[in-house]
């Protein structure tokens, strides 16, 4: 089985390095100032790609939601207008990704619905995201499927029949489905990591881990059960304003991450025992043979 696909000019999957994602989503709080400083912090940390959300309020926000009222940095507004200030428009992302291509580093979004594809589409992603809340859409998907790019799928929210229906319309060839549970912050007995196998289990395709747990072991150890590519929120400070700033990682733990994953692929070995040129030392000097 050939569990890899081609996203940019990386190959990710089984016998490739980790591809390691920064989302900065929306916690850029509509501040391209803000959203600069952590392409920074994810090109300093090492990461293969940041990633983005784009939506399109007028068709994400249900009714019911539009007119309540809320407490944000720009005074007590509507939610609605609430969505549209952390939107960014066309001259934003142009900027972002003049801003990615020149401090060479992979950038891609969450797309929300069909208007969104086709804006994010313009500027030729390496692949497109599907978040969870997005997997039962399926003419999402399809229009999705439609732009012939990789496609990532977050799978938090959904039991395994909504996933097996996600699939059977995508289909596995440049597919990479995500293990996600869709709590922030979540709690670690919650995470369900054993999922990565499972998955591994039932699909021919690379899986990966999309996490939103507050510390950096259970990345690792998702990279140990088999994901190909780690996903975590990044912010620069945790105590900034915004839903999803309390389960994400500052530039110092990012660092960290990016350390633990890589130090964890080279620890996993490949599972054949081997006496190794290290250990002759101690063999000749502690080794007792009964004969």
């Amino acid at each position: 089985m050939n569990r890899e696909i081609k996203i940019g000019d990386r190959w990710v999957g089984d016998g490739h390095p980790t591809y390691i994602v920064a989302e900065v989503g929306i916690n850029h709080n509509g501040d391209m100032a803000i959203a600069r400083k952590l392409i920074d912090a994810a090109v300093l940390a090492g990461v293969d790609a940041v990633k983005f959300q784009k939506r399109t309020p007028e068709l994400c926000v249900p009714e019911e939601q539009r007119e309540q009222m809320r407490e944000t940095p720009w005074g007590y507004i509507t939610y609605m207008e609430y969505r549209h200030r952390v939107e960014f428009g066309r001259d934003e992302y142009a900027e972002l990704d003049r801003y990615c291509r020149d401090r060479g580093i992979h950038w891609f979004a969450s797309v929300w619905d069909k208007p969104s594809v086709d804006f994010i589409e313009a500027f030729e992603p390496v692949c497109h995201k599907i978040p969870s809340a997005a997997l039962t859409d399926h003419d999402l998907l399809k229009h999705v499927r439609s732009t012939g790019r990789p496609v990532i799928l977050s799978t938090g929210m959904s039991t395994m029949a909504q996933i097996q229906e996600a699939v059977d319309i995508l289909g596995t060839e440049d597919l990479l489905i995500a293990h996600s549970t869709s709590t922030y912050p979540c709690d670690p007995e919650e995470l369900n990591l054993r999922m990565i196998e499972t998955l591994r289990a039932n699909f021919e395709c690379p899986i990966g881990y999309s996490g939103h747990e507050v510390g950096l072991v259970p990345s690792a150890v998702a990279v140990a059960l088999g994901a190909c590519m780690v996903e975590r929120h990044i912010t620069l400070d945790r105590a900034m304003w915004g839903s999803d700033q309390a389960a994400s990682v500052e530039p110092g733990g990012f660092m960290k991450l990016v350390k633990y994953i890589r130090v964890t692929e080279l620890a996993l070995g490949d599972g054949v025992k081997k006496v190794y040129e290290s250990e002759l030392p101690s063999l000749r000097k502690l080794r007792r043979v009964n004969h």
